[in-house]
């Protein structure tokens, strides 16, 4: 059986990974990789998590499995990060399991989506996460894409993104960003939520909210509007979230998918149909994650601990995106990369070339994907000079 099968092609960010860490260039540069990185180029564990891992290894009493939903108080603590006071969770419809990181939660949805019409499709940005299409496609949905991002003049093709989702059938799932879209950095503002909401009322399609990066853009509020909006509008809604940015808990595969139904009984029913995906998947998620979100946010202290260790993440990441254009800027390059300080969270397209990315790799052993995609966390002042240089010298 196994001889039939054929080798796939390496994941293009993994083989950059394997790449980077056989390059013996002391200046090498890892802009590649989604991951925050501080001055030092590490990615640190908070001192929010240190403390509460080390309340739970005082604690923890049991190695049992803790259930399909997984930690319910987790549960509950993520609805209420992500919506707030909503009239939503006032009305008692929303339902949240937990799931093993956001990727995790994107597939319990897509599975959930095929046990409610096996004939839905998904919508997806052009651009978006690599990963979203591969994802749903496991799940045998189909998938296609919207407009949204503009390469020539770095900015949304909103009226296109628009007259499109007019288009979308009612019954079919369109899945949007909520902030820091991965890979353009390109958000949609407040008057253009209204919009997305106001259509998702006319045209009947469900929303499928991906926010892996809340309190990376503006604020843990500010990047959750958008998504409170289009909840406050709809009937039906799916969120997908996940803990390992702003919580930095890549490892732990920590995230929910949080399911919006009309009214508590039909959130029940969802329930139901939510947790016999998760039986069918992976049955349990772990619990050490979700031990930890859920032992920061009981804590006063904790919380405004990580609070402020979040802040100083997302202003590191704005400072970079300034600081990036700046010193491109006074390389004299004709290019304008002023896009990049109007840009929110980690990623941003440099708009260089194929030619140009291959010479910044050879050349220079800076990593960035083939698409121009670069992680501004892995920038710092000491290889700023560096990286300025090689983007000037590449784009003569």
């Amino acid at each position: 059986m196994f001889s039939e099968l054929k080798p796939l092609p390496t994941d293009p960010i993994l083989g950059l990974m394997a790449a980077f860490k056989q390059d013996t260039n002391p200046n090498k540069i890892d802009l590649g990789v989604g991951v925050y990185k501080d001055e030092q180029g590490n990615t640190p564990v908070l001192k929010a998590v240190k403390k509460a891992e080390a309340f739970r290894l005082e604690n923890e009493t049991s190695k049992s499995y803790i259930g399909l939903a997984g930690n319910l108080d987790y549960c509950q603590k993520m609805e209420n990060l992500l919506l707030g006071e909503h009239p939503a969770l006032l009305a008692n419809r929303v339902r949240t399991a937990q799931a093993p990181g956001g990727t995790g939660a994107l597939r319990v949805a897509a599975e959930f989506i095929k046990r409610c019409n096996k004939d839905a499709t998904v919508w997806v940005t052009t651009p978006t996460w690599a990963n979203h299409i591969s994802l749903f496609e496991a799940a045998g949905l189909t998938v296609k894409e919207y407009p949204y991002y503009d390469y020539e003049n770095k900015d949304l093709l909103f009226d296109e993104m628009i007259n499109t989702l007019k288009q979308v059938p009612k019954g079919d799932v369109v899945l949007f960003h909520a902030c820091c879209h991965n890979p353009s950095g390109m958000d949609l503002n407040a008057e253009q939520w209204s919009t997305v909401a106001d259509l998702a009322v006319e045209v009947g399609f469900t929303p499928l909210i991906d926010i892996a990066y809340q309190g990376f853009g503006s604020s843990l509020e500010e990047d959750a509007a958008g998504l409170r909006k289009l909840a406050a509008a709809v009937d039906e809604m799916i969120i997908c979230s996940s803990c390992s940015k702003n919580f930095g808990l890549y490892r732990e595969r920590i995230g929910a998918c949080s399911i919006i139904a009309k009214d508590a009984a039909t959130a029940d029913v969802s329930n139901s149909v939510l947790l016999s995906v998760v039986r069918s998947i992976y049955s349990m998620p772990p619990a050490h994650g979700a031990d930890i979100v859920s032992t920061i946010l009981s804590s006063t202290e904790l919380t405004q601990m990580w609070h402020d260790e979040l802040d100083e993440m997302r202003n590191r990441i704005n400072g970079l995106r300034t600081l990036i254009k700046e010193s491109l800027a006074a390389k004299g390059i004709a290019q304008d990369f002023s896009f990049i300080d109007r840009q929110n969270g980690m990623f941003s397209f440099l708009g260089i070339n194929k030619e140009q990315i291959d010479r910044l790799q050879k050349d220079y052993s800076i990593y960035i994907v083939g698409s121009s995609r670069v992680n501004v966390a892995g920038i710092s002042d000491t290889n700023i000079d560096y990286f300025a240089n090689a983007v000037a010298d590449v784009c003569k």
